[in-house]
C-alpha cells in the first residue's frame, strides 16, 4: 500500500485505491485530537511513495551510544571488569542488532562452561556410585554430597567480549555501497539533509 505508484506493471485500480487512502493519509479532513501517528522503519526507502513519507535516517550508533547500549543489554548480567568503554570502540560499524548478537554470543560462554564441567562431574560420580553401589556407608555419601551441590554461574569478563567480537561481525559496513546509496538518499530527500539549506525558487 506504501509503495510508489509509479511502479511498472501495477494494476490501475491499486492505483486509484493508493490515491484516495492516501488522500485520507494526510489528515487535512481530520479533527486535531483524532490524529494518529504512524512510525515505521525500512532499508529501502527508495520503494515508499513520496507522499507517505517523513524521512529521518537512523544511522549506525556513536561510539557513546554504542557504550550506553552494551551497559542497558548486559545490567542484568553478573560482571568481571568490563570495560565498556573498550568495548564500544571495539565494535565500530555495529548496529544495535549486532550488539544484541554480541551481548548474546558472550553471554553464552559461562553457560557452555559450566554445562561442560557439570558432564564431567555427572561422569565422575557415576563412576563413583558405581564402585560403591555396594556399600550402604557409599550410598550415604552419595545423598549428602547430592544435597550439597551448588551450581554456580562465573560473571562474564572482558575475555568473553573479545571471543563473542570474533564471532560476530557487523552485519551492516560502515563505508559499503548500501550505506551509502542511504546517505546519498538523506542528503537529497531526508529530514535536515542538504536539500533543506538549498533556497528555493519563488516560482516553483
Amino acid at each position: 500500500m506504501l509503495g510508489q505508484r509509479t511502479r511498472v506493471g501495477e494494476h490501475e485500480a491499486m492505483r486509484k485505491i493508493k490515491n484516495e487512502f492516501m488522500t485520507h493519509w494526510d489528515g487535512l479532513m481530520s479533527n486535531s485530537g483524532d490524529r494518529i501517528l504512524v512510525l515505521a522503519a525500512t532499508n529501502r526507502p527508495f520503494d515508499l511513495d513520496e507522499a507517505i513519507i517523513r524521512r529521518i535516517m537512523v544511522g549506525l550508533p556513536s561510539v557513546e551510544s554504542r557504550e550506553k547500549i552494551l551497559k542497558t543489554l548486559l545490567s542484568k548480567e553478573k560482571t568481571e571488569n568490563l570495560d565498556f568503554h573498550e568495548l564500544a570502540q571495539m565494535t565500530d560499524g555495529y548496529s544495535g542488532s549486532d550488539l544484541k548478537n554480541f551481548c548474546t554470543t558472550a553471554a553464552y560462554r559461562p553457560v557452555r562452561e559450566l554445562i561442560k564441567q557439570e558432564c564431567l562431574k555427572d561422569q565422575e560420580r557415576k563412576k563413583r556410585d558405581e564402585a560403591e553401589k555396594s556399600s550402604e556407608e557409599g550410598s550415604e555419601e552419595k545423598e549428602e554430597a547430592s544435597e550439597e551441590r551448588v551450581i554456580t554461574l562465573r560473571a562474564l569478563s572482558m575475555e568473553d567480549m573479545r571471543v563473542a567480537k570474533s564471532q560476530v561481525a557487523a552485519s551492516f559496513a560502515a563505508e559499503g555501497a548500501g550505506m551509502n546509496e542511504l546517505k546519498q538518499w538523506n542528503d537529497l530527500y531526508g529530514e535536515g539533509g542538504s536539500r533543506k539549506k538549498e533556497q528555493l525558487s519563488y516560482f516553483l
